[in-house]
């Protein structure tokens, strides 16, 4: 029997409870597919400061280097993060940090609309077209976000200066294109790049080094967009897109704004991932969504996307495929038998019943067994 050790990290606010319905259903899958997970539970987030006074607690730390992947939940508290400076906030002293101790340079977000939820979507049914089913690619480890300098000045006389350093050198566009165009030849075989070509330097070399490795991808068709525009088709025509490969800010904006098209961030799941070495590649996978402590243990939150990341940590990290496919299968099943979370609750919608977290989490393991 194939054994794995994860890294359960559920985080602040609803993390606790997204990740309960995931442990079920993986461990649903476990008894059907013969491979056993070890999971260990550890703070992070306001839970590590709380515990230990650190949102990456050492111990927590160290359980991630000693696990095949890490299964995340959410971290932060808009009413508590205030309260302390912000190189001590979760979302850099945990999240980030996290993303550059392991080197997860690539994040993937597949964002799928099920017919059954096509009244979810924002969009009318003419605008969805054949359905939707986009791959966004970001880059994870550059860009503004890790940029230095990084910095805000004090001028004097109640002014102050900050700067956040956008840059990217050719082997950080490398090897992120490589991962969309390897997507792209398991999918529809078409690459979206997206840049801002025509004001940023970066852009340039962004838009050149993507095009001279996709010389390298016979079969598979390179379009260049500026993200303005990319934007903007997202809400005209979202299923010209296959696979969109982003820079880490461009990334994370039109990634949580294709998650509207899928009904809900609480449909959003993601996947982040390190170089591979072997055959194993270790990744970190997390929701889209964030900590909604208005709803926090409250039996409210879509688990959906907890559990989507839970199959793509099988597929990716552990390379258990047809548990993975298995896992997407139930959760389709699950809605296609008229389960909903308030989030994708239409009282119109005929057929439709609304569900908790824990209903919800059970009838995907059901489907799943």
């Amino acid at each position: 029997m194939k054994m794995f050790s994860i890294a359960a990290l559920a985080g602040d606010g609803i993390g606790p409870e997204v990740m309960r319905e995931a442990i079920r259903v993986l461990r649903a899958a476990e008894k059907k597919f013969g491979f056993k997970l070890d999971i260990t539970e550890a703070p992070v987030g306001w839970a590590g400061i709380d515990a230990v006074g650190k949102a990456l607690p050492d111990v927590t730390l160290t359980l991630c280097k000693k696990s095949d992947a890490i299964l995340f939940g959410s971290v932060g508290l808009p009413d508590r993060d205030p309260t302390i400076p912000k190189e001590e906030r979760p979302e850099r002293a945990a999240l980030l940090r996290l993303r550059k101790e392991f080197g997860l340079f690539a994040n993937l977000r597949p964002v799928r609309l099920p017919k059954a939820l096509a009244h979810a979507c924002p969009l009318t049914r003419e605008r969805q077209g054949d359905g939707i089913d986009i791959l966004v690619v970001r880059e994870l480890t550059g860009g503004l976000y890790f940029g230095r300098p990084k910095k805000t000045e004090d001028l004097g006389g109640g002014n102050a200066r900050a700067t956040d350093t956008m840059a990217y050198s050719t082997p950080e566009i490398e090897r992120i294109a490589h991962v969309a165009f390897r997507a792209a030849k398991l999918r529809r075989k078409k690459v979206t790049s997206i840049d801002k070509a025509n004001v940023l330097e970066n852009g340039v070399l962004w838009r050149d080094v993507v095009t001279r490795v996709g010389q390298h991808y016979s079969g598979v068709t390179l379009e260049h967009m500026f993200v303005d525009n990319g934007a903007m088709q997202l809400m005209l025509r979202p299923a010209q897109f296959d696979v969109m490969l982003c820079e880490n800010m461009f990334g994370d904006i039109l990634s949580d704004e294709a998650a509207a098209l899928a009904g809900s961030l609480g449909m959003l799941p993601s996947a982040s991932l390190g170089a591979t070495s072997g055959e194993k590649t270790f990744g970190f996978y997390e929701p889209a969504g964030g900590t909604a402590p208005d709803i926090a243990g409250k039996n409210l939150a879509n688990p959906i996307a907890q559990i989507l990341s839970a199959a793509l940590m099988l597929r990716h990290s552990l390379g258990l495929n047809d548990a993975a496919a298995a896992i997407e299968n139930a959760v389709q099943q699950s809605i296609e038998a008229g389960n909903r979370t308030g989030d994708i609750f239409n009282p119109n919608e005929a057929g439709a019943r609304r569900v908790g977290t824990r209903e919800m989490g059970e009838a995907i393991a059901s489907a799943l067994r």
